[in-house]
């Protein structure tokens, strides 16, 4: 029996397709009090068939206690139809296709179809609604389970009255204990933000109260607490509108503080490493400039020595070119100095070198790479466990690892090899009482014709680059006692060695 409702709202959609859909059990009763339609969720309350409840009184599926009562109540209701709850919210009882009694709550809804009045009746069976309640305290306790987990603070600010309702953790971030009914002033609680992340704070509140965004509030600022340590706060809500302007702002607050101290230290660990390769290459530059100079100005040398003798011996009393060939000799001797001194200032101060645990230093390195924009690969390290500590420069170390790193993922990245993977070996040495740090990717490898040259300066494979990073690599492993390698009989992708020397 298909009935097509004839109300505005809902004109051209069947009323029975949104009968059915609707989640509580309903039921359909004409003003002879049968029932017209049941939904499946009315038919699996009472335990009948659709086909079954139609065309039945209302009065069959009472206890034969209420019925009379009932047949009274239900002339009285058609007399003035309106919505209302049975019973004054008593708990009232039907009956199932087993003849067991349910408790229910029923509410009525008059509802024209057709020009014909019928009544929509809404049954909530009190058990469900016992199992709605168990289920939602268990969705509770999961709820404050995962805020624990997650270490979330919520809070809720009232625009109205212009305050905050917070839950302990929002205490606890804000180191505040003055807030013993769990309310704050908004001024009070703003006043703990740090001034210099006022400005980006209310940027981002005035864009979230703004009626014609989207209400979203999500921003990071630095609370100052009473004793003057700072705390970093990540912040997400959204913003309730009424009538056009904010109501309620519901969000959560979490202590990033650990995030942001790592941040930094990854932050100046990057600074000293780049410090260090600029020094590298400065280094490296100037000794191959010196080394490239330096024969052709010991030639120059030679060559002018030996004519100056020549001029000598054969007595041509000729000045200005015994003036000039000494002037040849004393410049080219000048020049060559001048390069060994701009080379020993560059390599001047001993290296600094300390106990360092080899599979931080692993990890550290991976978290820089990740960070510089490296991260599109897959890495497995296998660390050796109580490794015992290796005598080195922890920024010399962390620079030649995280140029092995990059070069990887260059070589893979050009390669477009996919799925891109890298990993990191750290064994013992007993023999050697040295460590060994592998680096191995998935890439194309490198061709036999260049393995020899490719730890040479300014030689490169790279469109941009100044063949520099694996010439420093080597030297800085070499300089802290250990060898860096590349394996030649690698059947996939490249593999690269160093070692270090243990510190004891």
């Amino acid at each position: 029996m298909a009935i097509t409702i004839m109300a505005d709202s809902f004109t051209g959609l069947s009323f029975e397709v949104l009968f059915n859909a609707m989640s509580e059990a309903m039921l359909l009763v004409n003003d002879t009090g049968h029932v017209v339609l049941a939904n499946p969720v009315a038919q699996n309350l009472l335990g009948y068939a659709e086909s079954e409840l139609i065309n039945m009184t209302v009065e069959q599926l009472m206890p034969i206690r209420y019925r009379e009562h009932h047949l009274n109540y239900r002339q009285t209701y058609l007399n003035d139809p309106r919505q209302r709850a049975m019973g004054k919210g008593r708990n009232l009882v039907l009956l199932n296709r087993a003849g067991q009694e349910l408790a229910v709550d029923i509410s009525l809804s008059p509802i024209k179809i057709n020009h014909q009045l019928y009544v929509l009746a809404t049954l909530n069976s009190t058990n469900q609604l016992h199992q709605v309640e168990d289920a939602l305290e268990a969705s509770e306790e999961r709820l404050q389970l995962a805020k624990q987990a997650a270490n979330l603070g919520i809070f809720d600010f009232d625009f109205e009255h212009n305050t905050i309702h917070w839950d302990n953790r929002m205490q606890q971030i804000w180191e505040n204990s003055d807030s013993s009914d769990g309310t704050i002033t908004y001024e009070k609680f703003t006043h703990a933000i740090h001034p210099k992340d006022l400005a980006i704070y209310q940027t981002t509140f005035d864009k979230a109260t703004d009626p014609s965004g989207d209400g979203e509030f999500h921003t990071e600022f630095r609370v100052i607490h009473p004793d003057g340590t700072i705390c970093w706060v990540a912040m997400a809500g959204q913003v309730h509108f009424e009538e056009g302007h904010p109501s309620r702002l519901l969000g959560m607050a979490r202590d990033i503080t650990p995030r942001k101290t790592l941040e930094e230290e990854l932050k100046i660990q990057r600074a000293e490493t780049e410090t260090l390769f600029k020094q590298q290459v400065a280094i490296h530059t100037a000794s191959a400039i010196a080394h490239e100079l330096n024969q052709p100005l010991t030639a120059i040398s030679a060559y002018s020595e030996v004519a100056l003798h020549v001029v000598e011996n054969d007595q041509i009393n000729n000045p200005e070119i015994k003036r000039a060939l000494k002037g040849c000799v004393e410049q080219a001797q000048r020049a060559g100095q001048s390069l060994h001194e701009l080379v020993d200032f560059l390599q001047k101060g001993e290296i600094s070198t300390e106990k360092i645990n080899l599979n931080k230093i692993v990890m550290d390195a991976l978290r820089i790479a990740r960070s510089d924009g490296y991260s599109e690969f897959h890495v497995q390290v296998h660390l050796e466990p109580h490794l015992p500590t290796v005598l080195a420069n922890r920024l010399h170390i962390q620079k030649s690892l995280v140029n092995l790193l990059r070069n990887a993922v260059e070589a893979m990245r050009t390669a477009n090899i996919a799925p891109s993977a890298i990993t990191i070996t750290v064994k013992t040495l007993q023999e050697k009482n040295m460590a060994m740090v592998t680096v191995q990717d998935n890439g194309p490898g490198v061709e036999q014709a260049i393995i020899q040259q490719i730890f040479e300066p300014f030689f490169t494979t790279k469109p941009t680059g100044i063949g520099m990073g694996l010439s420093i690599s080597r030297t800085l492993i070499e300089a802290n006692g250990g060898q860096l390698w590349l394996d030649p009989d690698t059947k996939e992708g490249a593999k690269f060695h160093f070692t270090l020397p243990f510190a004891s």
